[in-house]
């Protein structure tokens, strides 16, 4: 689960991170109000969308003008017409897609006289089973750049869970960051409070880019992007408070309601699995035979025969699904029950696509036969080639 920027901004105040202050606008007027709330005379206004890249984003809108999706303001007036341009129109960056987002509020943050800009995160690192903090020198919009061209300016540091934070972890990423004397210190400060933060509200990724030096030495975080453990929120109320579903694909909020992990992919083969990893082997084996899923779904070890038919309603609500693959390997979940799911999901809702299964496991020839004496068009797979063989073929065939 992912929050606005000033969401983030709020939950850094609450751990003493040192953060410029702000606040939230959802109209014009509001935005304006923000800004004489604060000391100026130069204003941030931020388009507040869950998506990175604001700053070199364009507004599809003519209207909107051209100037991205952060803006200085040095004036109130400024602020008024940055707000007017950003509320209500669509804001396309590197990772909204060609369709971007449409911007709905704002974040009015205080402006900072930046000395230097730098990048801090902090994530769940599987390899090490640690929380790891990313830092580099080269802050700013071109992380990716850096990342790619000059990988050896990016530095990774992994905290034990058995000791926590320690104050030679701070020294370590100032070290990296090239920061000496007091803002030294003040690193060591804000690791130890981005540390806690990440470990009490179930982090899963911290993204401050950029983290900043003022010219009066300060430093502070400018940005703050947050993503949160899915399977740790029902600990947390106070951030599910905070979810906004109009940030949300609605068929992946459709899909959360009934217990299924889903995400909404390109391409045209809809997949229906049990088990994150032989989804995500589903969808390579797809790719390897020359086609492109359309989404990627787990209906879980242990799915009923309503969520299954849950789930080909949700495939289906895709126009662009010309194909279904069902993969499933019977542990906790029979074939048997998945053979009944998947054959009252397609008399319930006629489906017109080709429709291949493969199964394996706990009870595979029952749920063979059930399949077999269906009368209905599903096509049988012996294996995972070779389901995803017949589902590529089927849909040359339709093209």
């Amino acid at each position: 689960m992912n929050i606005h920027e000033h969401q983030a901004k709020d939950l850094y105040r609450e751990y003493a991170v040192p953060t410029p202050n702000g606040f939230a606008a959802f109209s014009v007027e509001e935005a304006v109000e923000a800004a004489k709330k604060l000391p100026g005379p130069v204003w941030v206004v931020k388009a507040q969308i869950h998506a990175g890249g604001r700053g070199k984003g364009k507004f599809k809108e003519a209207a909107a003008g051209d100037k991205g999706g952060v803006r200085i303001a040095k004036s109130i007036d400024e602020v008024r017409t940055a707000a007017t341009e950003m509320l209500g129109h669509t804001l396309v960056t590197a990772q909204t897609g060609a369709n971007g987002r449409v911007v709905n509020r704002l974040y009015i943050e205080d402006g900072s006289a930046i000395e230097r800009e730098l990048y801090l995160s902090a994530l769940v690192d599987r390899e090490t089973s640690r929380v790891a903090f990313i830092a580099s020198e080269a802050g700013g919009m071109n992380i990716e750049e850096v990342a790619h061209d000059t990988p050896e300016k990016i530095h990774t540091l992994t905290i034990d869970p058995a000791t926590g934070y320690q104050p030679f972890h701070g020294r370590k990423v100032a070290s990296a960051l090239g920061l000496k004397g007091d803002a030294a210190k003040q690193c060591g400060t804000l690791i130890a409070n981005l540390y806690r933060m990440v470990v009490e509200k179930d982090m899963s990724l911290l993204e401050i880019n950029p983290l900043v030096v003022t010219k009066d030495g300060r430093l502070v975080c400018l940005d703050g992007k947050m993503n949160f453990d899915s399977n740790a929120l029902y600990r947390h109320p106070e951030i599910v408070a905070l979810r906004d579903l109009g940030e949300e694909d609605p068929t992946e909020i459709e899909a959360s309601k009934h217990d299924l992990a889903f995400v909404k992919l390109d391409g045209n083969i809809g997949c229906l699995v049990n088990g994150a990893g032989l989804a995500m082997a589903t969808m390579d084996i797809i790719k390897l035979y020359g086609a492109e899923p359309a989404n990627f779904l787990d209906v879980g070890g242990g799915a009923s025969k309503e969520k299954v038919r849950e789930a080909f309603k949700i495939i289906l609500a895709d126009p662009s699904v010309k194909g279904i693959l069902v993969n499933i390997f019977g542990g906790i979940m029979r074939c048997d029950i998945i053979a009944e799911g998947v054959i009252a999901a397609a008399r319930e809702m006629d489906i017109k696509v080709p429709l291949v299964v493969r199964l394996e496991g706990t009870n595979v020839e029952l749920g063979k036969k059930i399949l077999k004496d269906s009368g209905l068009k599903i096509i049988p797979a012996d294996d995972l080639g070779d389901a995803a063989e017949k589902i590529t073929a089927e849909l040359k065939k339709a093209a």
